[in-house]
């Protein structure tokens, strides 16, 4: 005896993409017999031409599902290009990270470096001897300067990859959702299709 799933993969086997094949292959072969056995020229010619609609209804359905599958074959193709270029993309995003926590922790230490000059030049201060005091100053001074300008530069990147991370991730957010919105288009469209060959056929 043949189990549930083994009845119901059989049933797909015969039946195409269950629009009706083997109905149309059953109604061929009665129409077949009938043909055979008819008794008048009319008869026989009415048999004739059930048959061949009956044959063009197969083709078309079979050139309609040859047509459905080199479509998702491209989907296919479409979408492992897509998750190659995303994963490329988290990839690029990772390393942009990692490069960013490096700059963080450049910034950090400068800004340490920072404090301890600001503790030297309160120390600085109380030197008895002004002139050396105010050249040292003065060094200190343009050596803040330029530590500033990294600072601002290092924050400038960094708050740029934190724009590329958000887009990117905005971008993978869109990308998912166009997914889920095709194969719920694709699915409404299967079912509009079947609906309107099971009216067809009444």
């Amino acid at each position: 005896s043949f189990s549930l799933d083994e009845v119901i993969r059989k049933r797909l086997l015969i039946d195409g993409d269950g629009a009706g094949d083997d109905r149309r292959i059953n109604l061929l072969v009665k129409s077949f017999i009938k043909w055979c056995n008819s008794g008048s020229q009319e008869e026989g010619y009415f048999q004739y031409q059930r048959m061949l609609s009956t044959l063009s209804q197969c083709e078309f359905s079979m050139g309609k599902t040859l047509l459905v599958y080199d479509m998702n074959l491209r989907e296919m193709e479409n979408y492992e290009k897509i998750y190659k270029d995303i994963e490329n993309s988290i990839a690029a995003a990772h390393e942009k990270i990692s490069e960013c926590k490096k700059q963080i922790l450049q910034a950090k230490r400068i800004r340490k470096n920072r404090q301890e000059y600001d503790a030297l030049a309160k120390v600085i201060q109380h030197h008895p001897d002004r002139h050396e005091t105010l050249k040292q100053l003065e060094a200190l001074g343009k050596e803040l300067q330029h530590l500033s300008h990294i600072k601002e530069n290092v924050e400038d990147k960094l708050e740029l990859r934190r724009k590329q991370f958000h887009v990117l991730l905005s971008t993978i957010h869109e990308l998912q959702q166009t997914l889920e919105n095709d194969e719920k288009l694709s699915e409404a469209e299967e079912s509009q299709e079947t609906q309107m060959e099971t009216e067809t056929k009444q």
